[in-house]
């Protein structure tokens, strides 16, 4: 039988305090993650903290403060990188600010699943609630909800009034077109993920706007659903314009593919049709997934900074909850370009 640990002796707040020559307030300040604590006491807290293994006591906390410290996540398609990773990138800001999370994960959008979840989460006495929603439908349905606690949103766009934080997908498609341009591609083709997602419309806008801006023909863009398989299927098509172009649209020498694994599928097709990336055909993806770097060749795509989108949304709520006044409720994360061997010109393909 597991012995469960005696808590009769367990250091209290008042320890801490005594320990680090601060006042009972100060400790609660830090804690809670309070702003207005210099560095240098909260780094003797901290220190006394661990030197005593202190542990807060959350039901006494609530009971006394009618705080639970505890925020409600609400998140759908967690299979896919993107929704995956931004999760953990709220988990992980919520807990540096000294709040627990309770998730709800979601494989379908309907009003009904999302006011079973925020029923859900209101039973846990969540404070505020972060939804990662990706999906235009997903935000309407939210807004239209009348959640009775602060809400933010993730990826969510900022049509609606609500407040959010996103990465700015139309940079990223921008970013990654015009990489490519400047390598000599006279267009750029796209692989699209699904119409309803509003990262996938971003990224597109991206591209037609940097193709637009820089005089270049616009192809006609594929659609996936942001899987492997789907960017095969897509890459099935495109190869045959890069072999033999039918006069449907310009020849094919760069593909910008909307995510990593999309771009994986597109390769293998490539590879498969004996072409040659990047000699015959550059090939870029979005997300910078961890095996990115190791696909052959490695991968230049756009990296998300889901980090910084989990504070972003932490801070959001946190300002709602705590009564804070900020200039903005929409934050907008910018996206990094990562250049890797796909994109690289290595010599100059003759027309076939």
């Amino acid at each position: 039988m597991t012995q469960l640990p005696d808590v009769s002796n367990a250091p209290t707040m008042a320890d801490v305090a005594r320990v680090a020559g601060v006042s009972h307030q100060t400790v609660s300040r830090v804690l809670s993650g309070h702003p207005n604590v210099s560095a240098k006491t909260r780094a003797a807290v901290t220190e006394a903290i661990k030197q005593l293994g202190y542990r807060r006591n959350s039901a006494a906390r609530a009971l006394a403060t009618r705080r639970t410290h505890t925020l409600g996540v609400i998140a759908i398609n967690t299979t896919l990188y993107g929704p995956a990773s931004t999760l953990a990138g709220v988990q992980e800001a919520a807990l540096e600010r000294g709040y627990l999370t309770t998730a709800v994960h979601l494989r379908t959008l309907s009003r009904s699943a999302l006011t079973e979840a925020i029923q859900h989460l209101m039973t846990w006495g969540v404070e505020g609630v972060v939804a990662i929603t990706p999906q235009r439908d997903a935000v309407r349905v939210l807004a239209a909800l009348g959640i009775p606690c602060p809400v933010v949103t993730v990826e969510g766009g900022h049509t609606l009034e609500l407040p959010g934080v996103s990465l700015d997908q139309h940079l990223g498609g921008r970013m990654i077109t015009e990489h490519l341009l400047a390598a000599g591609h006279p267009t750029v083709w796209h692989v699209a993920g699904p119409a309803d997602w509003l990262e996938s419309e971003g990224r597109t806008a991206g591209w037609e706007n940097a193709l637009r801006d820089a005089g270049a023909e616009v192809p006609p863009l594929l659609r996936g659903d942001w899987s492997p398989l789907s960017g095969y299927e897509a890459g099935q098509q495109l190869a045959g314009r890069v072999v033999a172009p039918s006069g449907h649209g310009p020849r094919l020498t760069a593909v910008f593919v909307a995510n990593d694994q999309m771009a994986l599928g597109v390769l293998r097709a490539f590879r498969e049709a004996g072409l040659c990336t990047p000699e015959d055909v550059a090939v870029a993806g979005f997300d910078d997934i961890p095996e990115a770097a190791f696909f052959p060749p490695p991968l230049t795509t756009v990296r998300q900074d889901f980090a910084s989108l989990g504070r972003g949304s932490i801070d959001l709520l946190l300002d709602q909850i705590e009564g804070r006044v900020r200039r903005t409720t929409r934050l907008t994360v910018a996206p990094e370009l990562i250049v890797r061997a796909s994109t690289a010109r290595r010599r100059t393909t003759p027309e076939r």
